[in-house]
């Protein structure tokens, strides 16, 4: 169902829609150097500032964007979903999730292991980019920020969703804490933990979970990247994979949504 073009991002094969550009990138095919290699588009990451302003241009044509302007958000594991426009493009907007109706705005989401994810109407009307770890399924960004489309555009029941690489289950351990948080918010979410009684470990199944989530909000037309950022290090940075090799910090993978110029 999905494939990585020429261009080293992911798209889903059998989506069509004329309306729409969006990627998943890889962290291939960039100018950045040594433990950056090569496509970071993080600025905060302590890469040459040069090197990732050029990735993120790349990144932009690769899409056919050029001609939009790209909103980053600071990303803080919030639930919180701003809807971008105009007026607060400049600002500096503490949040995990944008909006936009605006053809000449494109939104994007860094990550390391985190789920990026995109929604959109099947008439256009906006696009959605959600950043979501285990802290936005915990708090169910996925619920802010359906409820604030819902706002937006009445009576809209015909979401997509498409869920972007992210930290596979098989390298999601976690402690026993860790799924208390989870089973306190609802006893249903025990099913997205696994107890390996070889290894004695438990491992927590995000992608499974941000998939309930959303049907959970009436969106049944979801797709998946299946690709595990943690195992395929040739492919993807991983927050995870560096903080276990003590070699922190690590670039981030940019994956953008807009509307076709």
């Amino acid at each position: 169902m999905n494939k990585k073009n020429n261009n080293k991002y992911f798209k889903v094969d059998d989506l069509k829609n004329q309306s729409i550009r969006y990627g998943f990138f890889s962290r291939l095919g960039g100018y950045s150097e040594k433990k950056y290699k090569s496509l970071n588009c993080s600025l905060n990451s302590g890469d040459k500032k040069e090197s990732v302003i050029k990735n993120i241009e790349l990144t932009k044509e690769i899409l056919n964007l050029q001609r939009t302007k790209i909103k980053f958000l600071n990303q803080t594991h919030s639930t919180n979903v701003v809807l971008i426009d105009n007026q607060n493009f400049n600002k500096n907007i503490v949040a995990d999730g944008s909006i936009t109706l605006n053809k000449n705005i494109c939104l994007g989401i860094l990550t390391a292991d985190c789920a990026p994810i995109f929604l959109f109407d099947r008439k256009n009307h906006l696009i959605c980019a959600l950043h979501i770890g285990w802290k936005g399924c915990l708090d169910n960004i996925i619920y802010q920020a359906v409820q604030k489309i819902n706002n937006i555009v009445k009576n809209n029941n015909k979401l997509i969703a498409i869920v972007g690489p992210c930290l596979n289950q098989n390298n999601f351990e976690v402690d026993e804490n860790f799924k208390k948080k989870f089973l306190k918010k609802n006893l249903i979410y025990k099913k997205f933990f696994n107890y390996n009684r070889h290894l004695k470990k438990i491992y927590f199944d995000m992608r499974g979970l941000i998939d309930f989530q959303l049907k959970k909000m009436f969106i049944y037309k979801i797709y998946h990247i299946k690709k595990d950022t943690y195992s395929e290090e040739n492919i993807f940075f991983s927050h995870r994979r560096n903080t276990h090799r003590d070699s922190l910090p690590t670039g981030r993978m940019i994956n953008i949504i807009g509307f076709k110029q």
